[in-house]
């Protein structure tokens, strides 16, 4: 089976089946000759075991499938019968008194939606929606689409993929964008508001079956949690793919600012004076308050108590949990320096998010790529990345079978069709290796202790010091092999607890973890010595008190080839981290020799390796 380029996603053309299901529609008929009296047909129950194999092959068997693999996403292995009609409109007015201050009463959501042609018959169809800022967006002249043109890539993929197997998709602007009127509250309840009464509209119209899915990337995965966390009996699964699921985490990694957290709310400038009539609106007191929050928190620190509020009000994922009754479909580059991988399994000390919903009865899965803000069918992204950031996994990154293991998602969770998923996670090694977990951070992982009175260190950290000479110090660590013999596998979240005396109420560490014989980057951590106990809550720190950073890296899942030791590089701020407020007089005297390190290692037979399609045309092989 070969995708025709030409094909626009426009004018769907019902296509063969492939051979595979030529072969098995033919044996099924054979059978069905031979036993008469068994019955021929498939029970009400499409859950059966006999159903399992003949729908879906087994996920360690697609990379002997033929894929679709010349286009820019991937596709699903059988093409549906259904074509879009064309596409629809409507505007929803919601109530939003008392959501704003200074802003309108009531504001409009806009959203445009495509029914596939089996809806002519009086069929009821699941909805996928993309919920999202970014249509329309832009200055005039320089504009993305607006709702009613299929997005490109992520419309595109859901369009193509979905239609034709009998699904409904929308797009949907969230206020104060393209068409939608009210204030632009990034991330806010208002916000949230409009994203359920989408959701809400969706799930009761006479053509929809009831059921409401979200799909999307980065703010797209982000509208995902603000609407489980609004709660609806119609949202039955979400997918996001790094999406944000806390506002203040995000931005915020133990109290180190990233660069961007001083202009987030006006970096969505093109959304809030987008030169319509509702421009004023805008301006309530929320958007206000965004332009603030970020030079106030970075400032103040623990003396901002009052933008808690700010970032309280857009954290999302804490107040989904036992509000949202839907399934999760967790999509998460471990790469990824715009949303991080801490979104999905940080939290709270003590909390792994993605643990946390499972073990709260969550039906969850995980597809999680050494990609950095992709899809993992992007190719095109991830042949850019590089060593350290991805680049040692492109060789068998892009998941050209993710249009096939979304799709017997949504047919469960939207339909009711077919087997339930595995509820697994599928996790990428930094070497390109994919295998199948139960879940991530696996609950086996041994953590070892590194005894860091053996490691030797050399240069000089000072914190602030280091830009007023000109240049930043650090402090370079190095320690043994964890193992001469056998290779050691990391995976999960490595903590350093790091002694350091400040001088000052701030200060701040950033914390590179290589591998010490070839260099390449394993991962990093910071911190803000104000949050030395983890988490969100900052503490006043006493000048010449000695103090122990509770670091935790960012999710990892590496080989340390036998013989190699690691290399932890200590400086005050790296890659898009901001240095401390406080500078330069906020100097730190850190005492690695005295610290202590642990690994998450486990051990693995090779059972649980998943070869993925990857042919010798494959995009990202060329």
């Amino acid at each position: 089976m070969r995708r025709n380029d030409l094909i626009s996603h426009h004018q769907l053309i019902q296509r063969v089946p492939t051979p595979l299901f030529m072969r098995q529609a033919i044996f099924m008929s054979i059978i069905c000759l031979m036993l008469p009296l068994s019955g021929c047909f498939a029970p009400e129950d499409s859950s059966s075991n006999d159903e399992i194999e003949y729908f879906y092959p087994n996920i360690y068997d697609r990379y002997d499938l033929e894929w679709t693999w010349n286009g820019s996403y991937a596709m699903v292995l059988e093409p549906g019968p259904y074509q879009a009609l064309d596409v629809q409109e409507t505007l929803i007015t919601v109530d939003t008194s008392g959501i704003w201050g200074g802003g309108p009463s009531s504001a409009d959501v806009h959203l445009s939606y495509w029914l596939p042609s089996n809806t002519e018959s009086g069929e009821q169809v699941p909805v996928i929606a993309v919920i999202s800022p970014y249509f329309s967006y832009g200055q005039p002249g320089d504009e993305s689409s607006p709702t009613n043109v299929v997005g490109a890539g992520r419309g595109e993929f859901i369009f193509d993929n979905f239609i034709p197997h009998g699904y409904a998709f929308a797009q949907v602007a969230v206020f104060a964008t393209e068409e939608s009127t009210g204030c632009f509250d990034y991330r806010g309840d208002g916000e949230g508001l409009g994203i359920h009464s989408a959701v809400e509209w969706l799930g009761d119209q006479d053509w929809s079956n009831g059921n409401v899915a979200i799909y999307g990337k980065s703010y797209e995965g982000a509208t995902a949690w603000e609407a489980a966390a609004q709660g609806s009996e119609h949202l039955k699964t979400i997918v996001p793919i790094s999406g944000t699921t806390a506002l203040g985490p995000l931005l915020y990694k133990n109290g180190s600012a990233e660069a961007r957290s001083q202009v987030m709310h006006s970096n969505y400038g093109s959304s809030i004076l987008d030169y319509d009539d509702d421009d004023l609106d805008n301006l309530c007191s929320d958007v206000v308050e965004g332009f603030l929050a970020g030079p106030t928190r970075y400032g103040l620190g623990e003396m901002d108590p009052y933008m808690d509020n700010y970032y309280d009000e857009r954290s999302h994922i804490d107040k989904a949990l036992g509000t949202y009754q839907g399934s999760i479909y967790w999509v998460q580059g471990m790469q990824d320096w715009n949303v991080d991988p801490h979104q999905v399994f940080g939290g709270p000390p003590g909390i792994n998010w993605y643990q946390e919903y499972i073990d709260n009865g969550y039906d969850v899965a995980g597809m999680l790529g050494q990609w950095e803000h992709n899809y993992p069918d992007q190719w095109t992204k991830h042949n850019a990345q590089d060593s350290g950031y991805g680049a040692e996994a492109i060789h068998n990154m892009t998941r050209w079978d993710w249009a096939q293991d979304l799709f017997e998602w949504m047919e469960y969770y939207l339909k009711d069709i077919g087997p339930k998923p595995a509820l697994h996670a599928q996790i990428q090694r930094n070497d390109g290796e994919w295998r199948i977990e139960d879940t991530w951070p696996p609950l086996d992982v041994v953590r070892t202790q590194l005894d860091m009175s053996e490691c030797t260190s050399s240069g000089t950290f000072l914190g602030g010091a280091g830009l007023v000479l000109g240049g930043e110090e650090t402090i370079t660590t190095i320690c043994p092999p964890l193992s001469s013999d056998n290779d050691t596998h990391i995976s999960g979240l490595a903590t350093f607890h790091l002694v350091t005396v400040p001088s000052f109420d701030g200060g701040q560490v950033f914390m590179e973890m290589q591998d010490s014989q070839t260099g390449i980057r394993l991962g990093h951590a910071t911190m803000d010595v104000r949050y030395h106990a983890g988490g969100y809550e900052a503490q006043t720190v006493v000048p010449g008190q000695t103090v122990t950073m509770l670091m935790e890296f960012q999710g990892i899942d590496a080989i340390l080839p036998a013989g190699h030791g690691i290399t932890f590089v200590l400086s005050e701020s790296g890659e898009d981290y901001l240095p401390p407020a406080c500078t330069p007089s906020c100097s730190m005297h850190v005492i690695p020799s005295v610290s202590t390190v642990e690994i998450p290692i486990i051990y693995r037979d090779g059972s649980n390796i998943l070869i993925t399609p990857q042919g010798e045309d494959a995009a990202n092989n060329q």
